[in-house]
């Protein structure tokens, strides 16, 4: 493994080369194994998307189950300086700021170190400029001290259009022009970028041959990958290469009403009811009228989802992996016959809904497993309605939303209700839209007492009242 981390010296020599240099890192260095934390290093000039792409995979990576964290530079620097005054703190011959970011930087590697060893964490993404060799080379060596795994992310970006829009986009109202005239900021922060380029030196194809890393060049336009070496890397890998930054919406909607649902019972396969048909009509009408270009609809392989979509007037694709949770031996009861027959089962469930499965069925974690070629495909795609159910829309909107696996179960996916999600800056802006045809209430809240000794009554304090 000693020799896919080659240690370089600042002006680029091979450290290799010098026998005792490679003892030395060989003894303080730490076995790397198959499931040690990974330090994701971003590398790229000012206003390249940096931080979009290192949220963007924290909340991929979180949903999937991998805990990470992003440690932000520029966030270590501005409680270290309280005021901003000028891009000359950026200059490379500022001494004293440079001192200031350098122990910034070590700071953030402390809380690293901290994030993996007490926090459980498994993937940091260390998002700062790391334009320099140096700092690279600096960076390397401490993950080979820890034992950590380094994987490197570069964006390189030369469309003064893609450049000018992201600084118009977020570097203007970051915390650094607070009060500050959009002009000026502009000006001053076009001359960080300067600042920056003095020193840039890319990731280099045959210095850095051993290293690993994806290069993206233009927000997507070409793709440069070189040594991915474990599952936790090709995933990254993987993902960086499905996203996009195209203005674009994602509707959701579960289905119109269903027979099932009028029941008050869970799973199924019913058709959808007379007021589940008005609605189907309804989004029909609201979808019109938003003239989406080049709308894709997407449904599951379930009557009441494709009922729906029928009503719209335009092709739609069923997805199986759209279909709604698996509710095995509980499928079409209701909540108060799982309580008579399934008393332990239910109490379980509340316990941890994320994580509990139904006896033959699923859970809620193997639903977000099974929903990420749907997300994959999501995040290709421009505008698209997805047509499906209360637990696949928990899933999808955790994601897009950047919410909790604890949070998930108990998000309010109302029946009759479009979803309208614009992605923007580092997040996504939310319209809830009530075709004003009444349905039933389907949600069931966390309840208080969870035991398994628990009473009936007790069990059932939360079930909707509409049944």
């Amino acid at each position: 493994e000693m020799q896919c981390l080659r240690p370089l010296h600042p002006s680029g020599a091979d450290l290799m080369g010098v026998p005792w240099l490679a003892d030395i890192l060989v003894i303080s260095s730490v076995p790397q194994f198959t499931n040690s934390p990974t330090l994701i290093v971003m590398v790229g000039l000012p206003a390249r998307g940096k931080t979009y792409i290192s949220k963007k995979l924290t909340r991929y990576l979180n949903w999937i189950g991998v805990p990470t964290k992003v440690f932000n530079l520029g966030q270590y620097r501005r409680e270290a300086v309280q005021s901003y005054k000028s891009f000359e703190f950026f200059r490379p011959d500022n001494e004293e700021a440079m001192q200031i970011r350098k122990a910034c930087a070590s700071n953030a590697l402390k809380d690293v170190v901290i994030y993996f060893s007490k926090e459980h964490g498994q993937v940091a993404v260390f998002d700062a400029t790391n334009t320099t060799r140096e700092r690279r080379v600096s960076i390397v060596s401490f993950a080979k001290e820890k034992g950590y795994k380094v994987f490197f992310v570069e964006s390189i970006c030369d469309d003064p259009d893609i450049i000018a829009q992201n600084i118009t986009d977020v570097k203007v109202s970051s915390p650094d022009y607070l009060n500050c005239d959009k002009e000026e900021a502009l000006a001053d922060f076009l001359k960080r970028i300067e600042c920056y380029k003095q020193t840039y030196v890319p990731l280099d194809d045959e210095k850095d041959r051993r290293l690993s890393y994806i290069k993206i060049f233009n927000v997507g336009s070409r793709y440069l990958v070189n040594c991915v070496r474990d599952h936790i890397q090709s995933r990254i890998v993987y993902y960086l290469m499905n996203i996009h930054v195209t203005p674009r919406s994602i509707y959701l909607s579960r289905h119109g009403e269903s027979n099932m649902n009028l029941l008050g019972c869970i799973g199924g396969d019913s058709g959808l009811s007379p007021r589940g048909h008005k609605y189907a009509t309804a989004l029909g009408t609201f979808i019109k009228s938003q003239h989406i270009k080049d709308l894709k609809v997407w449904t599951s392989h379930m009557k009441r989802t494709i009922q729906t979509a029928e009503h719209l007037g335009i092709p739609y694709e069923q997805w199986k992996a759209l279909n709604e949770i698996d509710a095995g031996v509980c499928e079409e009861l209701t909540y108060e016959e799982i309580q008579d027959n399934h008393p332990e089962e239910f109490a379980l469930r509340d316990q941890d809904k994320y994580r509990y499965r139904y006896p033959k069925g699923e859970s809620y974690e193997d639903l977000v497993h099974r929903l990420e070629p749907v997300i994959m495909e999501l995040e290709r795609q421009e505008n698209v309605l997805v047509v499906c159910h209360q637990a696949v829309m928990r899933c999808l909107l955790a994601y897009l939303l950047d919410k909790t696996a604890g949070t998930l179960p108990y998000l309010k996916c109302p029946l009759h209700t479009v979803l309208k999600l614009t992605p923007v800056a580092y997040g996504c802006k939310v319209e809830h839209v009530f075709l004003n045809v009444e349905a039933v209430n389907t949600h069931r809240e966390r309840p208080g007492n969870v035991d398994v000794s628990r009473d009936p009554e007790e069990a059932l304090k939360t079930i909707p009242d509409h049944f």
